[in-house]
């Protein structure tokens, strides 16, 4: 039996279950899904691995051979290159508040993220709308909020860059 059926409250003030799921997904081959998820009208492509309890919004694309783990938030207006990393936890944002609040459905107000090749990100990082280069590494717990255009290691709220990288191949 559900348990939102059991519930002493009257049935107006019982709350609309919705189900996560996967809905709409473009798949590459070779994809690895473990549930539960809630991937919605996105792009996963080929050998990706999607780990439990990821959400994935609509107009994300994610590059063949990229790992996303456990926990992670991937709002609309992602993308990815090939051969990413993105750890547990990691959440990205693509409104910036920009008329003072949450833009409240308004579509025009959100931000892009993109992701070059081989970028790999910390644990519970938060990435708001920028461009991050090929290669860069985003140490756990960063905020990254301008444009990363250097490979390097990033880390700190706000991230800044700890050293350089040669741009991996």
């Amino acid at each position: 039996m559900n348990p939102l059926d059991a519930a002493v409250a009257p049935a107006a003030q019982r709350p609309a279950l919705l189900q996560a799921g996967i809905r709409d997904v473009s798949f590459g081959r070779g994809v690895k899904v473990v549930a539960p998820v809630n991937l919605y009208e996105c792009t996963i492509g080929d050998d990706c691995f999607i780990g439990p309890f990821v959400e994935i919004q609509s107009n994300v694309y994610i590059g063949a051979r990229t790992k996303v783990q456990s926990h992670s938030f991937i709002c609309s207006l992602v993308s990815t290159g090939e051969d990413c990393f993105i750890g547990h936890g990691v959440v990205f944002i693509n409104d910036t508040f920009a008329s003072g609040g949450p833009a409240g459905g308004q579509q025009q107000l959100w931000r892009a993220t993109r992701l070059g090749r081989a970028v790999s990100i910390g644990s519970n990082a938060t990435i708001m709308p920028v461009q991050i280069c090929d290669g860069t590494v985003i140490g756990a717990g960063a905020v990254v909020t301008k444009d990363i255009l250097e490979p390097g290691i990033y880390a700190g709220n706000p991230a800044r860059r700890i050293r350089p990288l040669a741009a991996r191949t």
